[in-house]
């Protein structure tokens, strides 16, 4: 009877759930997007009760369908938007404030606080992270500190706090469970991810009491169960996006590594269950837990990446839909000089400016709405290729070829410009719903859905590989291009 596994991924402009059969095969999917809300220049928040209410509806659809009843459902994976931070009313359920998003700058003045009090050595020691307002904490702080009555409420223990997993597990368990795994703790700039465990030193930096947390599992395991039409179907697989998106890419082994392109582009290396420490502003994150043991990642983070196409079609209207990129930049020879640097909300890795922002250079009589489309579809690729450049200097290692997936992966034309600016083969699965895949491998695993990982990686299959194509003299000239580009984004939003 158990024949499926549900995965709920729920991400940043929208919620999915994808129903997986032991072949590995997409059995159905839905897809929801909910809304997006930006109070303020720089700010970004969604309504937990969306997030919650779209999800939701995306289960309830894939089922209805499909025609496959909860009955059917060996277990449930969930993958979520990571450092998203939500903080609700342990009687009630309802949120006291909307979820902060993880693009949301808001906190950048309690970040340079931290920094110039010094803090910033002890938190990547523990956390594996930079000091920035992209994490978890110091959303919950701001939350705390503005919300009138919020603090106290939280140490009576009337509050709980946690990232999206938690939320949506809390609500289909009915509020039994407050939990979440390590890989998303490891987000949060509050967890030890060597002793796995809420850091206090941290908690009191950030005044966040641990009595509003949720307890950290492996991923692979049981968080609870979820009611569906009165069946009961456990819960048993949790993973922040992109470290779902590595196991359903079945980076099983030191030193491979994928990139998503979703809302933002997310580079992951697994490290293997040694911690690496970056020296070049990457990220040292939990790249999952499974069987008693941890894995750990190297991660580089491009804040925006599809999300610049989202631009190009919602503010500028340059584009009807993302289907037309490919064409349009196909049918230019070159981008005509001109660059994009996507720096809506500050740049991620390797530059880590909370202060940069949007720019576009290179303009002339010349230049046309199709250069600036082609230049936003290229400047993906550079973000991605500045990450995998620190990348392979931290670790010692050079990729020999690079896993996609995500929206954008679909896109023959950027992948091609991808593997041409790196000088690295690409290779794109036929399961595009890498994300998915992983929470499902996760929640299947710890059911005996699948053996082990040998039974999963066997079922791994490509689909087609993209080589480059330009020589390395005009893959420097690019390059070159793109670094003047990104210096004259550099704090432009930083206070004189």
């Amino acid at each position: 009877m158990k024949q499926y596994i549900l995965a709920l991924d729920q991400g940043t402009t929208s919620s999915r759930a994808v129903l997986f059969d032991h072949s590995q095969r997409l059995v159905a999917l839905a897809q929801q997007e909910f809304p997006q809300h930006f109070p303020k220049a720089g700010w970004v928040e969604h309504d937990p009760m969306d997030i919650l209410r779209s999800q939701q509806a995306v289960m309830e659809q894939v089922l209805q369908e499909s025609g496959v009843t909860p009955q059917e459902l060996a277990a449930i994976g969930i993958t979520n938007q990571r450092e998203t931070a939500v903080i609700w009313e342990k009687d009630t359920g309802k949120p006291i404030y909307n979820a902060i998003v993880w693009q949301c700058r808001r906190t950048s003045g309690i970040c340079d606080r931290l920094r110039e009090q010094g803090h910033a050595p002890y938190i990547q020691q523990k956390t594996g992270l930079v000091i920035d307002a992209y994490f978890s904490g110091t959303k919950f702080q701001w939350i705390l500190d503005q919300v009138e009555g919020a603090r106290e409420r939280a140490e009576k223990g009337e509050l709980l706090a946690g990232t999206v997993d938690s939320w949506l597990t809390w609500n289909l368990t009915g509020g039994q469970t407050h939990v979440t795994d390590y890989t998303n703790a490891s987000r949060t700039m509050l967890f030890d991810i060597e002793r796995l465990c809420w850091d206090g030193k941290l908690l009191e930096l950030m005044n966040i009491p641990e009595v509003m947390l949720p307890r950290v599992q492996q991923s692979s395991s049981l968080f609870g169960y979820a009611r569906l039409d009165g069946a009961s179907v456990p819960i048993t697989g949790i993973a922040g996006d992109q470290q779902a998106a590595l196991f359903g890419q079945v980076c099983f082994e030191k030193g491979e590594a994928k990139n998503t392109y979703g809302t933002g582009c997310f580079l992951l290396m697994n490290t293997g269950e040694k911690l690496v420490q970056s020296g070049s502003g990457l990220i040292s994150t939990i790249a999952c837990g499974l069987n008693g043991r941890v894995t750990y990642a190297l991660e580089g983070s491009v804040f925006v990446g599809g999300a610049v196409v989202q631009w190009l079609r919602d503010e500028l209207r340059m584009i009807e839909d993302p289907s037309q990129m490919e064409g349009i930049c196909s049918g230019l020879s070159d981008n005509g000089g001109v660059y994009v640097v996507p720096a809506f909300t500050g740049l991620g890795a390797p530059y880590w400016d909370m202060y940069a922002r949007g720019t576009i250079v290179g303009l002339t009589r010349g230049s046309t709405r199709e250069h600036i489309i082609r230049a936003a579809e290229e400047s993906i690729a550079y973000q991605v290729a500045d990450v995998v450049r620190v990348m392979e200097q931290d670790s010692g290692t050079s990729l020999s070829h690079l896993k996609v997936d995500g929206g954008a992966s679909r896109d023959g034309f950027l992948l091609q410009f991808q593997s041409d600016i790196l000088g690295t083969t690409i290779r794109r699965g036929k399961q595009l719903e890498s994300t998915a895949m992983g929470a499902a491998f996760l929640a299947g695993l710890e059911v005996g859905f699948w053996q082990d990982i040998a039974e999963i990686g066997a079922g791994w299959q490509p689909d087609v590989e993209f080589s480059p194509s330009i020589s390395p003299s005009e893959r420097q000239a690019l390059c070159r291009g793109w670094s003047r580009a990104v210096e004259k984004s550099r704090r432009w939003a930083a206070e004189e």
